[in-house]
């Protein structure tokens, strides 16, 4: 199964009695497994590219499958059923609950799915631990790092056994050192786990850590390089 296959797919916007197209016909399959970095400038379209893809917009025109179920056969509610079953979310600015602990922050999206609370904690404990943070479990984020709230963000990423992690931006609010680390870590997921990993950034750097490589400008994609 794949995990996304987009075909002539568009976005506009109606700003002010101004029509924007963030995407202007778009083709794009990502498989299972893959490590792909999607790449462009700020206003090229990416980060709309990603939010379709993660089910938190709809398209305006053309196709779109996600784990090959068509978006457009979705009401809201099955939509979000979908989102919360296949893909988790790893966002540049965490969206952590500030009073809340790390292993409540993890389980939050088994709430949703009305796991027990017993099994949310045990499957978020084994999720810190798989990040190598089986010392933080009772933490606020307020007092760790930017690099362990972005551990404990990929560990609620990947609670809910995903087909596919999105991460906007990953390193974005990270310094190097920290950035490199939870590059690695996804890295580990992906080659380890099979999960699949799409990731939106700017920096060529980061990009050049994935599989595949896909730069868009303009609301297209403008070069796909394995």
């Amino acid at each position: 199964m794949t995990a996304f296959e987009a075909a002539a797919l568009t976005r506009s916007y109606h700003l002010e009695g101004v029509t924007v197209d963030a995407l202007r016909g778009v083709d794009l399959t990502i498989g299972d497994g893959e490590f792909a970095a999607i790449i462009g400038p700020s206003g090229s379209g990416k980060s709309t590219l990603m939010h379709l893809l993660g089910c938190l917009d709809r398209p305006t025109s053309g196709v779109l499958k996600v784990g090959g179920v068509d978006v457009s056969t979705l009401d809201d509610t099955r939509l979000a059923e979908l989102r919360n079953r296949m893909i988790g979310f790893v966002f540049q600015s965490f969206h952590l609950l500030g009073r809340t602990s790390a292993l409540d922050n993890v389980a939050l999206p088994l709430v949703y799915r009305g796991v027990p609370r017993a099994e949310r904690r045990r499957r978020a404990r084994e999720a810190l631990e798989a990040v190598g943070l089986a010392h933080r479990l009772d933490h606020r984020p307020s007092q760790m790092s930017g690099g362990e709230q972005q551990r404990v963000a990929i560990a609620r990423a990947l609670v809910g056994d995903p087909q596919v992690v999105l991460a906007d931006e990953p390193t974005g609010n990270l310094d190097t050192r920290n950035g490199d680390e939870v590059m690695g870590l996804l890295e580990r997921l992906n080659a380890d786990q099979g999960v699949a990993i799409v990731l939106v950034t700017h920096e060529p750097e980061v990009a050049g850590r994935a599989r595949r490589q896909i730069h868009v400008r303009d609301g297209l994609i403008e070069r796909d390089v394995a």
